[in-house]
Order: C-alpha cells, then sequence, then structure tokens
C-alpha cells in the first residue's frame, strides 16, 4: 500500500473540517478549512517539503481569518457612556415634532418615523418644533431647542 500524497491529505484535512462546520456551525471552521485546501492543493502541484506546507497552511489561516473577521465582524457598541442598556438616553438632544397641542404639559412627538409619549413645562401646540432634553422611561421630556450663545 503507497503512501497518500500530502497535497490530497491537505485537501482531505480542509474538507473534513468545512464538514465539521457544517455540523457544528461557528463559522470559524470554515476559514481554516478553506486554507488547509489551498495549502494541499499548492502541495499537489509544487511538491513542496512540510515545512513549506505549514508555513503556507499558517498564512493562510491568517489571511483566511482575516478575511472572515472582516465579512462577519460585530459593529462595536460603546459602553463607555452607560447608555448600553438604555438606549432611549441616547435621543436627548435630538430635535422632534409636536402632533397637536399638550394637554396638561403631555403629547405625542414625530421622531424619525415614530411617535413618542412627550411632556414639557412649556405650552406646546402642533407643529412646533422641541429638543429633547430627557427621557423618563418611555416617555421624552422636550422643551424649545436651546439657541446658540452670542458670538463675542
Amino acid at each position: 500500500m503507497g503512501e497518500i500524497d500530502p497535497g490530497i491529505a491537505w485537501v482531505v484535512f480542509g474538507v473534513l473540517l468545512l464538514a465539521a462546520e457544517l455540523m457544528a456551525p461557528g463559522v470559524f471552521l470554515a476559514f481554516i478549512g478553506a486554507a488547509a485546501v489551498i495549502t494541499g492543493i499548492f502541495t499537489w502541484m509544487f511538491d513542496l517539503g512540510l515545512t513549506f506546507q505549514l508555513a503556507l497552511f499558517a498564512l493562510y489561516t491568517a489571511v483566511a481569518v482575516y478575511i472572515g473577521k472582516k465579512i462577519y465582524a460585530q459593529p462595536v457598541i460603546d459602553e463607555s457612556d452607560g447608555t448600553l442598556n438604555e438606549r432611549a438616553i441616547q435621543l436627548v438632544g435630538k430635535k422632534v415634532t409636536a402632533l397637536g397641542t399638550f394637554d396638561h404639559g403631555e403629547g405625542r412627538v414625530r421622531l424619525g418615523d415614530s411617535v413618542w409619549n412627550a411632556r414639557s413645562d412649556r405650552a406646546v401646540v402642533d407643529g412646533d418644533r422641541l429638543e429633547v432634553t430627557a427621557v423618563d422611561g418611555t416617555c421624552l421630556i422636550v422643551d424649545t431647542p436651546r439657541a446658540l450663545p452670542p458670538q463675542g
């Protein structure tokens, strides 16, 4: 019985890793499997020695993981401002439009394509442009927009 060609062994190893990725998805083994298949193809084409095979495999794995990380990277969430679990706080400073007159200081405002409950200490009429100054649960606290300070 003859020896298995190293190029074929790399391809088989890569295909097994790709199959393992299908059984236990995590998008990690796929990149290593792809690197092994490419290493196998180059080993078969150029009859590379073991040292070059391992070096190529390491290089292809690094490149494949880098590309995979770029493709599947999750957006970075900045937790330093303490608003990770309080998304509504990020609305402070946003401009809104009053939807009707506020009765007893309460009414509704439009923010983008959403409608929110709102409160204000000032008289508010339909169409007024307001600014979110605070958030109380799901209710926006609004006021007239702050003017820029005079230049001097």
